[in-house]
């Protein structure tokens, strides 16, 4: 899986007048917990445009003035006017402890469905995944193989490998949509 490196400074001062002052120096408060200790540092918002805005998931790499930790996004606080990022929130990987997190989902196969001129429509693109972090996958390969107009793949289908899908099985991920051509044309046919 993809790492971002972030580096960070600690913060002694908690209070909201220094959050405000970190943020209009372009600086967002964050909170590393999940480990030993609950780390509170700052980092420039910059550095966040390859993890928050990119489809992809990814590990980060914490420098927090030399200490190095590896960790994931849990969670980002957004301004709800000007987008600017109110605050960060870590959670530090320990090697045998499993970890939550949303994974993009890739559809891979040939559908003759797709063929005939239908469309794929992805109810869901990104599936909640359990796994340890050796094991966390860059994305989740689901299969449209084989699917027909109107058919459907079910989280219950795909092949979760060192993972588990945190979904009810009966759950559909993605359809092939009957455009509405086709549709006219069939129910003229039956006529």
């Amino acid at each position: 899986m993809k790492t971002v490196e972030v580096i960070g400074f600690r913060r002694e001062d908690l209070g909201k007048s220094t959050s405000k002052k970190l943020r209009a120096e372009g600086n967002a408060p964050c909170v590393l917990y999940g480990g030993e200790e609950v780390i509170h540092f700052h980092a420039p918002m910059y550095l966040f445009k390859d993890i928050v805005y990119t489809p992809e998931a990814c590990f980060v790499h914490l420098n927090i003035e030399g200490v190095e930790k590896k960790a994931i996004l849990q969670d980002v606080q957004f301004h709800p006017v000007s987008e600017v990022i109110m605050h960060a929130d870590f959670l530090e990987l320990v090697d045998d402890k499993p970890v939550k997190m949303e994974i993009p989902v890739s559809f891979v196969g040939k559908s003759p469905g797709l063929q005939m001129g239908g469309k794929l429509v992805a109810k869901l693109r990104k599936l909640k995944v359990s796994a340890l972090p050796a094991n966390m996958p860059s994305s989740v390969e689901v299969s449209v193989e084989g699917l027909d107009l109107g058919k459907s793949v079910k989280v219950g289908s795909v092949e979760a490998k060192d993972f588990e899908i945190l979904y009810n099985p009966s759950v559909t991920i993605a359809s092939i949509a009957i455009p509405r051509a086709l549709r006219s044309a069939q129910s003229k046919s039956a006529e």
